[in-house]
């Protein structure tokens, strides 16, 4: 085996504890071969990338993923552990939760459903996709050398098809259920840190918010309209029978709120309002207590967002924590956005959907390690930052003035190669590389990376 980068060694070494030393030099490989090669995220393009095209036990590589012991829960964790010491070692951590499809077709692929596709639906077109759901905790957090918040996926969990369950005469989960158990894993992870996630209408389930609001997580979700809003339950009088009541008189809903002309509304800025710039909108919150019947009572912050200029239908956002601030809420929600543009960036640049793994354990492990391989290379990218050789790639029909992901891995891979090249010692001919077998493998790489 040829030896690996001192960058990405400094990176990855504390995953080296989930591996035997055998297969973390395979793991280790495998990774390496993943940055560099671009276009399908195969074990073969890997290997290639890295100079091994004529490795007789190729299989050994596949074993890393399809056999090989080794926790992808520990992964994550030491994962999440390098991103908060890189980038939040103090105050509030906000993270998002989503869900991504990935399109994948074949009889093998027994966890695979139809799910409606997010990207080219909307709401009177519906377009159905075949493949492979899965749930995502990244962690939200403004990158410096990017002068803007990136989403950094730190766990990834598939989450069955109903049909699978059924199938296997098993419990369906639904995605509460997934959330549910992924915040937990991050609280007893985490249990001296303030956790804030964000999700979307999805995750707006009683259930899940109330059992956020006992681990002391502070979940903000899109909420619902016409949602069933009540007062505080009234102090319970002496002498009074019966049972204690949950919650107090009925109160408008959102949409009443949104409709009152007597609502008062407090204009606030947002300097980043989904990718478009800084925009001004008007918003109106309250307390109030959540309830259905069946269902804990969630006691939540509402907050109504509408813009006075008309270009986008008034929302609403329901916070497990009463007393946060309107303003705080919106802000942290924001970032949301950015968990859209890392699902794209993790397609186009690292080959998420161009696997071809169909073993179950691979399938498992596939693509949570391609979506945390964005916050390695984020990882590698920051101290190439820090060292002022990241460059921002430009043209003449082309400015701009902050670093984005494919400068990033671009810069990355130039280190990965540099090192390559002048590694080794001239005394030990095995870990010296020539200089025309480099010239060729990259030459190699980019007339096939199509």
């Amino acid at each position: 085996m040829r030896p690996m980068p001192k960058s990405i060694i400094a990176i990855l070494a504390p995953f080296s504890v989930l591996f035997t030393r055998r297969v973390w030099n395979h793991a280790l490989t495998l990774v390496v071969g993943a940055i560099l090669t671009p276009g399908k995220r195969t074990v073969a393009n890997a290997l290639r990338a890295v100079g091994l095209n004529q490795e007789q036990q190729f299989q050994t590589y596949h074993r890393v993923l399809n056999r090989a012991r080794w926790s992808s829960f520990q992964a994550a964790r030491l994962l999440l552990g390098l991103l908060i010491r890189a980038f939040c070692p103090d105050g509030a951590l906000v993270m998002a939760i989503d869900e991504t499809i990935e399109r994948r077709r074949g009889r093998k692929i027994a966890a695979k459903g139809i799910y409606r596709d997010p990207v080219r639906s909307s709401r009177s077109h519906f377009v159905k996709a075949s493949g492979l759901r899965w749930i995502s905790l990244m962690l939200l957090t403004p990158i410096p050398w990017a002068a803007r918040v990136w989403a950094l996926p730190f766990l990834t969990v598939l989450a069955p098809s109903e049909r699978y369950h059924q199938e296997r005469d098993t419990r369906h989960k639904m995605l509460s259920d997934w959330a549910r158990q992924m915040l937990l894993q991050v609280r007893r992870w985490l249990p001296d840190r303030d956790v804030v996630i964000v999700g979307d209408g999805t995750y707006a389930v009683l259930d899940l918010m109330d059992r956020c609001r006992r681990e002391a997580i502070t979940l903000i979700v899109r909420f619902r309209l016409d949602a069933g809003l009540y007062a505080p339950a009234p102090p319970r009088q002496p002498g009074m029978k019966g049972r204690p009541r949950v919650k107090g008189d009925r109160l408008p809903t959102l949409q009443q709120v949104l409709n009152d002309p007597h609502t008062v509304w407090q204009r606030v800025r947002v300097p980043q309002w989904y990718g478009q710039g800084e925009r001004e909108v008007e918003i109106a919150s309250a307390t109030a207590v959540w309830y259905q019947i069946g269902k804990p009572v969630v006691p939540i912050r509402w907050v109504l967002i509408r813009d006075p200029k008309g270009r986008f239908e008034s929302r609403a956002l329901a916070c497990t924590e009463p007393s946060a601030q309107p303003d705080q809420i919106l802000a942290w929600f924001i970032r949301r956005w950015c968990v859209e543009t890392t699902f794209q960036e993790v397609r186009a640049h690292l080959g998420v959907e161009t696997q071809r793994q169909w073993n179950d354990n691979a399938i498992q492990r596939t693509t949570p390690v391609l979506m945390g391989l964005f916050s390695i290379v984020t990882l590698l990218a920051d101290r190439i930052a820090l060292s002022g050789a990241l460059t921002i790639r430009q043209a003449a029909w082309y400015h701009k003035s902050v670093a984005t992901f494919s400068d990033a891995l671009a810069a990355v891979r130039r280190q990965l190669w540099t090192e390559t090249l002048f590694q080794g010692s001239s005394s030990n001919d095995d870990m010296e590389i020539n200089h025309d077998e480099w010239c060729q493998r990259i030459a190699d790489v980019l007339c096939y990376a199509a």
